[in-house]
């Protein structure tokens, strides 16, 4: 992150493009203004601490709070239950369980029984649609990458492609499937670890004195 970034990224000139420079990664390093924070539902050590992240969607601004998250998986049902009618922490577009269930040299769990709720940064330049041998991967008009089922073939060049894995192929449909930015997850986080923040409050902060 550059310093013309960081300096000033809170005041009344932050815009959406600065958070989009961003998007889908830690605030360490920023100072965030207590106004900020309070709209975040975080603290400023938190941010230091390398815990919390934001991601620039379409409606607001997705916040990411590691520190919050008890591993509930209450986030992958409700987006499964919303999107797939069905609960399948598997195919779910955002992804905490896999964080947590990690083969290591010790067992199947990662050694300091870390979790936290992962998903898809919506990449300007996004790896799984260049990856995709069909096309099936486009943006709709909110500006969200989407997966067109009619023409997926499964073949997981998407799932491979992007550096997170994000997407995901059903077993049983043969179909990959992504974040569509339905905000699911967020409305149902009982801890706040997620949380979407609609710009006109996000952008009302930064020009707040704090």
């Amino acid at each position: 992150m550059s310093d013309d970034v960081k300096k000033g990224f809170f005041d009344k000139e932050m815009t959406r493009r600065q958070f989009l420079k961003i998007s889908g990664k830690s605030l360490a390093g920023l100072t965030v203004s207590a106004t900020m924070l309070s709209l975040f539902g975080c603290s400023q050590q938190e941010v230091e601490s390398d815990q919390v992240s934001t991601w620039a969607l379409p409606q607001g601004l997705l916040v990411v709070n590691t520190a919050k998250c008890t591993g509930c998986e209450r986030c992958e049902i409700n987006c499964t239950l919303t999107n797939d009618e069905e609960v399948s922490t598997y195919i779910s577009r955002v992804k905490v369980s896999r964080n947590l269930h990690i083969h290591g040299e010790d067992g199947m769990y990662n050694g300091n029984f870390t979790y936290y709720p992962d998903t898809c940064r919506q990449c300007k330049d996004p790896a799984c649609g260049n990856a995709c041998p069909v096309k099936a991967i486009g943006t709709n008009d909110w500006g969200t990458r989407i997966v067109d089922e009619a023409k997926c073939i499964g073949c997981g060049a998407c799932v491979e492609a992007c550096p997170w894995h994000m997407p995901t192929v059903n077993p049983e449909t043969n179909k990959s499937s992504k974040c569509i930015a339905c905000g699911a997850c967020a409305a149902g986080c009982p801890s706040t670890a997620l949380a979407i923040i609609p710009w006109d409050e996000v952008t009302a902060a930064a020009q707040a004195i704090a």
